[in-house]
């Protein structure tokens, strides 16, 4: 859970918590906590900017949620950012150079992406975020012929399968695999704001359990239906 104030370019403040699993209990008192610390009032900010996804399923509904509660109560502007591209951003331009973030999403799959940086310096989605094997990403940056850099952790059920990474490709350090909640604010200034609030809605990816065991018990039904009148 990591959560910043930023003004223009200017970090004011910011918390970061990797030791517990309950952010819903502790995301709302953070903030707060933030605010009085630099003499900030709710009402000062100009838009909140919130990780999207993909993720935790938990962890993504309580910030979307929280970051949806703050722009319509306060009547703010909200913006999404992959949290994929948040993990690319912790590296500097590198001429043709591919930024390939990912997650372990259990079962030999991770959450991946490619990035690049474009002329402008700035990051662009070469492949979009999806969900897939491990081996099938590494099977996919190889495709694409150039340099590439992994960003993201390397956790034992992933070294499990014991797959190779190809030449071109290095893992770099986990310290890089922590996403900055102030590039995530920089990137998100740039961005247009989204134009219906309750349409927000966080990019799983993939389905939840629950969205599977529905459709399991509803063959036939619309997908987007998960809503059954009793």
């Amino acid at each position: 859970m990591s959560i910043a104030l930023v003004e223009d370019d200017t970090l004011k403040a910011t918390t970061t918590l990797n030791t517990v699993l309950n952010h819903s209990i502790y995301v709302l008192p953070t903030i707060d906590n933030l605010f009085k610390r630099v003499g900030w009032e709710p009402q000062d900010i100009d838009r909140v900017v919130v990780a999207k996804g993909p993720g935790s399923y938990t962890g993504i509904r309580i910030a979307v949620t929280t970051a949806k509660t703050l722009a319509m109560t306060l009547k703010k502007e909200l913006v999404g950012v992959s949290s994929l591209q948040v993990l690319a951003s912790n590296l500097p331009p590198v001429a043709d150079q591919l930024i390939v973030p990912f997650m372990d999403a259990r079962r030999g799959n991770v959450f991946a992406g490619i990035y690049q940086y474009d002329g402008d310096q700035q990051l662009q989605s070469v492949v979009k975020d999806q969900h897939l094997a491990f081996a099938e990403l590494l099977q996919l940056i190889e495709q694409q012929g150039k340099a590439a850099v992994l960003v993201g952790k390397m956790t034992k059920r992933i070294q499990r399968q014991g797959l190779t990474l190809p030449d071109q490709v290095e893992l770099l350090p986990a310290s890089y695999a922590f996403p900055s909640t102030y590039r995530l604010a920089l990137m998100g200034e740039k961005l247009a704001p989204v134009k219906q609030i309750d349409n927000f809605v966080p990019d799983y990816l993939r389905l939840t359990q629950a969205e599977r065991d529905w459709q399991k018990q509803h063959p036939g039904a619309k997908p987007q239906n998960y809503v059954e009148e009793v």
